[in-house]
C-alpha cells in the first residue's frame, strides 16, 4: 500500500471516528458494515458462534467509543487493525474462561495490552493488500480458479465442471500453475514494496 492509499485510509478512519464521537448513527452502521465481517470470521474460526462475535464486536465498539469520548484515543494505525486487535484480545480472554464485566472491558488496557498486536496486524493488512493486487494482476481464469478453491472452498471436481476441464487432475494442474504465477507476482510486488 503506498503513502497516498495510507493517507486516504487514515483520513476515512478519522471521519468515521469524528462521526462516532458526534453520535452519528451512519458512522456506527458503516463501522459494523465494514469491520464486523472480519471479527465474525475470526471468532467463528476460533471455536465461536455468530452471537459471540456480535458480543465481542459490540464490546470493542464500546471500548472505542469510551476512549474517543474521554479523549484517550489516538489513531496510529488503521481503524480496522485497531478493532481487530481489540476483538482478538477480547475473544482470547473469553476463551480463557475469565469472567468479564463492563469494568474489565472499558479498562482492558491494564490486563490485555492491544498495542502489542497492532504492528503485527498492520503487517498482515499490507500483505493482504499486496495479495489482492497480485490476484488482480493474475488475470482470468487463474484469478477465478484461485478464488473458487481457496476463498469459496470449492472442490477440484466442482472447479473442473465450472471451468470445463476434462477431469479434476487437469483442473488441479491448472490451479498449480496459477498458484505459481500468483506467488511470482506477489513476491515481486512484496520485494518492490520493501525497497
Amino acid at each position: 500500500m503506498d503513502k497516498l492509499d495510507k493517507t486516504i485510509s487514515l483520513e476515512s478512519d478519522r471521519k468515521t471516528l469524528t462521526g462516532i464521537a458526534s453520535g452519528d448513527a451512519g458512522a456506527l452502521k458503516a463501522l459494523y458494515r465494514d469491520y464486523f465481517p472480519m471479527v465474525l470470521h475470526m471468532v467463528v474460526q476460533n471455536s465461536g458462534t455468530a452471537e459471540e462475535a456480535k458480543d465481542v464486536f459490540q464490546e470493542a465498539v464500546i471500548v472505542l467509543y469510551d476512549r474517543i469520548s474521554q479523549g484517550k484515543f489516538e489513531l496510529n494505525s488503521k481503524l480496522k487493525t485497531y478493532l481487530y486487535a481489540v476483538c482478538r484480545r477480547l475473544w482470547l480472554k473469553q476463551l480463557g474462561g475469565y469472567e468479564r464485566t463492563f469494568q474489565d472491558v472499558t479498562h482492558y488496557e491494564e490486563t490485555i495490552p492491544v498495542e502489542d498486536d497492532l504492528a503485527v496486524h498492520e503487517e498482515k493488512d499490507q500483505q493482504m493488500a499486496l495479495m489482492e493486487l497480485a490476484l488482480n494482476q493474475l488475470g482470468e481464469p487463474c484469478r477465478s480458479i484461485i478464488q473458487e478453491f481457496y476463498v469459496m472452498g470449492r472442490s477440484m471436481q466442482e472447479i473442473c465442471e465450472k471451468f470445463g476441464y476434462t477431469n479434476a487432475d487437469n483442473a488441479k494442474n491448472q490451479k498449480y500453475k496459477c498458484l505459481q504465477r500468483l506467488k511470482k507476482i506477489y513476491f515481486t510486488a512484496n520485494n518492490n514494496e520493501n525497497e
